[in-house]
């Protein structure tokens, strides 16, 4: 079996174009960068290591996505003078020189050499990704650039302090989702009308406008050429066809199934995979899945009413919260909704941030802060820490069976229960419904009482006992306790309070 390295795959017209033009960007800075180095013929492969790790942690510091080495530009002037380095048949300790290089970087990163003609003269690239999870180091030591040198971070701790604080809250949305993007081409990917109507802001009469628009929100940003890139956050919300981006965007699209029976082996009457954004197709989504479900008899104070089985605003609710919540980093997996004829469940991917029985009471977390921040802002979810209260204050109002949050399979999955009484409800369903009335009331500044938990479960006042039945079944699994032990009329806490 041969041993040689198999030649670098060739560009696309596209990447050549999109290559050409950042050689031209890069050669028209006025010097070289914290994120950029040029270099004629010098191959070192310990000095390439270091020089890896070094922009790798600086482009981070410079908020770049990525640096570079170009090699055949001449460090004084930026001419391009070719190079004789050929880094596909380049080894090191007989070893080829990228795998040696790889073997010796931690955490693995994917840079890559890429060799072009420009105007004559071979040049080569190597492409760098900014640190992303923790500082990059090349033989166990990681390293930094400061001006023309490249010195071990640690004998830099204002340096090495900052990058950290810039690793930290380094999120997916920031990543680039489509590249090397025309102005029309921008425009023919994303929904921008459904941004600015959503966003109430007024659409601006001139191109300019917009483009400057999208990009205070991070939706676009600049790239090489006078071109643009849509980035992912712009792409998961606003994207006309979801489909059009890489496989990492388009399967984090809403799937939708409605089973004929309680459960996945019964006949599937609905299917549904979500091609918008998420902003531009939540209001359509929403709809749809309203417009499937059966309605409920509610008696009203003066008369009878038709409702949906379940309240719009838990679901409205429950959607942004798995949209918002999810795992980005986790590919192939998106939100999936599922309708059976007894409850409704809506999964996302990623383990909690918060154990499930304190989403009511906890602080906000999330891992997408600026796509939270933004379907906050286009009131497609509500304010921060009142999306959890709603839904289980309107589970409570159409005296539904608590809804349930649970972790599963590395994923967060959280059910809304069809209509059933009292009497039909299991014991693990009025502790859990206890235990979270008892919750609410306490956010709200009230406590559980034996009467509001009878109003809760619609238990009338001659049946008093059942209520207290599931109050001490409540306190003996630790779920709830009283507010005051001396004085038990002076209602129940939950157990954290």
């Amino acid at each position: 079996m041969s041993n040689a390295t198999p030649p670098p795959p060739t560009a696309t017209p596209t990447e050549e174009t999109r290559q050409l033009a950042l050689i031209g960007d890069l050669r028209a800075l006025p010097a070289e960068t914290s994120w950029v180095e040029f270099k004629e013929n010098n191959d070192s492969a310990e000095m390439i290591g270091k020089l890896i790790s070094a922009l790798s942690n600086s482009a981070r510091l410079a908020d770049q996505h990525f640096a570079y080495v170009v090699w055949g530009i001449r460090d004084g002037d930026h001419a391009p003078v070719g190079t004789s380095f050929e880094p596909s048949s380049a080894k090191h300790k007989d070893q080829p020189l990228e795998f040696w290089l790889s073997q010796h970087l931690q955490p693995a990163i994917a840079f890559s050499f890429k060799s072009l003609d420009y105007h004559g003269n071979q040049l080569v690239m190597l492409e760098i990704p900014a640190a992303a999870t923790s500082p990059v180091e090349f033989d166990r030591t990681a390293y930094i650039r400061v001006g023309s040198a490249t010195p071990r971070l640690s004998d830099h701790p204002e340096r090495q302090k900052l990058l950290w604080s810039k690793l930290q809250p380094y999120a997916w949305e920031t990543g680039v989702g489509a590249q090397f993007l025309s102005g029309d081409e921008v425009l023919a990917k994303l929904d921008h009308t459904s941004y600015f109507e959503l966003t109430e802001q007024p659409l601006p009469d001139n191109r300019d406008g917009i483009f400057d628009r999208l990009q205070a929100d991070r939706l676009i940003e600049v790239d090489v050429g006078g071109k643009w890139n849509i980035t992912n956050l712009g792409a998961i919300l606003f994207a006309k066809q979801l489909s059009e981006f890489s496989p990492s965007i388009a399967r984090k699209a809403v799937r939708f199934v409605a089973y004929e029976g309680n459960n996945r082996a019964t006949k599937v009457t609905h299917r549904r995979d979500g091609q918008k954004g998420y902003a531009c197709g939540f209001s359509g989504l929403a709809d749809y899945i309203d417009a499937l479900l059966p309605s409920n008899e509610h008696i009203g104070k003066a008369f009878r009413e038709e409702e949906s089985l379940y309240p719009s605003i838990a679901i409205r609710e429950l959607i942004a919260n798995a949209l918002i919540h999810q795992d980005m980093t986790i590919t192939g997996a998106g939100p999936l909704i599922e309708l059976f004829k007894d409850r409704l469940e809506i999964t996302n991917p990623g383990e909690p941030l918060v154990s499930p029985d304190r989403f009511l009471d906890s602080p906000p977390r999330s891992r997408n802060e600026a796509l939270a921040s933004l379907m906050r802002r286009m009131r497609l979810c509500e304010e921060q820490g009142t999306g959890i209260d709603k839904v289980l204050a309107s589970a409570e109002l159409h005296q539904l069976p608590p809804p349930d949050f649970q972790n599963v399979d590395t994923a967060v999955r959280a059910t809304l229960f069809a209509p059933r009484r009292f009497a039909d409800m299991t014991q693990e369903e009025r502790v859990r419904a206890c235990y979270q009335h008892a919750a609410l009331k306490y956010v709200s500044g009230e406590r559980m009482t034996n009467s509001s938990l009878r109003e809760r479960f619609g238990i009338a006042e001659h049946n008093a006992s059942q209520a207290s039945g599931v109050i001490r079944m409540a306190q003996d699994e630790g779920q709830i306790r009283p507010a005051d032990p001396e004085h038990p009329r002076a209602g129940y806490v939950p157990h954290w309070a």
